[in-house]
């Protein structure tokens, strides 16, 4: 049996956000924040932490719109947040970074996905 949808309607639901896109760029948007706050408080080396957390905040409202530049700043911006959390982890001996690594990870490993990929614009 062949698919009777229009083809408007197959493009609507091929610009849908998924949930859990959606819920990426929510946890990248507290991470970013936090960066930035951190940075102003001297926590962070500003150099470093407010680029990187402009980029990422840049790629969320893309990402929000469906757009492939979007897609790929957070994209990047999730798989250097885990490797540099498992720096941290690594250096400073902080067993909690490796748990901040991994759940940056997965979510890259979700972004890379085919069906989200499809999604995009």
């Amino acid at each position: 049996m062949s698919d009777m949808s229009s083809p408007s309607q197959r493009t609507a639901a091929r610009a849908q956000l998924l949930p859990g896109v959606a819920g990426i760029c929510l946890y990248m948007m507290v991470v970013a924040i936090t960066g930035v706050f951190g940075a102003l408080r001297g926590v962070y080396p500003t150099m470093v932490a407010l680029p990187i957390c402009t980029f990422i905040v840049i790629g969320v409202f893309g990402l929000l719109r469906m757009r492939r530049w979007g897609w790929a700043l957070v994209a990047a911006g999730s798989l250097l947040l885990s490797f540099m959390y498992g720096w941290m982890g690594h250096r400073m001996a902080i067993q909690r970074m490796y748990v901040m690594s991994a759940l940056d990870l997965c979510m890259f490993l979700y972004l890379v996905r085919a069906e989200v990929r499809e999604r995009l614009r």
